[in-house]
């Protein structure tokens, strides 16, 4: 759980570096979203590129606001809301290139609205909900699975390189195909269960005044 600082300016919360990070990772989806539908070459590894730098300010923003003391209000709310943004945008995108089933991103994007539905909840009746270890591998798998994914529509761009590490064929088609199919399930039922775990834990939240 963050502890609080103190917010000062704009211009204050603007300069401080988690705060960068986070509002970056909101740029960096729109990059990622224009290079998934873009027509220029090597696109999808344009894509994998802006990605893979959204998942990296997620690692550096948390960790650095704890290492310096430098925790607002705002990257409390933000940090997370960039986290789903993000997520969810890649796998809308997938659904929309015919990368993924839409039933698996209902699923991912209706897990997201219902727990940021709890915890408005939660904060309207001064509860703090705080994370749990089901979500934090529920993030972690959403993000592997995206990569994965990513990377099969990139590495054959790559040349002989990319085919050589990549495309190397296991059952018939190669085998970081069966990775990303793989990533992809496991991100769900994590999804899944870890939302279901957390709604069930919380449920006097919604069921007391049924």
């Amino acid at each position: 759980m963050r502890s609080r600082h103190p917010e000062g300016t704009l211009e204050a919360l603007l300069m401080n570096l988690p705060n960068q990070l986070t509002v970056s990772r909101f740029a960096l989806t729109g990059l990622f979203l224009g290079a998934m539908f873009g027509r220029f070459p090597g696109h999808e590894s344009v894509a994998l590129v802006f990605f893979s730098l959204a998942g990296i300010t997620d690692f550096l923003d948390g960790r650095i606001a704890r290492q310096r003391g430098l925790i607002t209000n705002f990257g409390i709310l933000m940090d997370p809301l960039a986290d789903k943004i993000l997520t969810c945008s890649a796998f809308i995108a997938f659904v929309g290139r015919g990368l993924m089933p839409a039933w698996m991103v209902v699923i991912i994007v209706g897990r997201e609205l219902a727990i940021t539905g709890l915890r408005l909840l939660a904060a309207s009746k001064n509860v703090v909900l705080a994370a749990e270890g089901y979500g934090k591998h529920k993030t972690i798998s959403q993000i592997v699975s995206i990569v994965a994914v990513l990377i099969v529509l990139s590495y054959p761009q790559w040349g002989p390189v990319g085919e050589w590490i990549f495309g190397g064929h296991l059952f018939g088609v190669p085998w970081s195909v069966h990775v990303a199919k793989g990533s992809k399930w496991l991100a769900v039922a994590l999804t899944a269960l870890s939302g279901s775990i957390y709604l069930w834990r919380n449920r006097h939240l919604y069921l007391q005044d049924m």
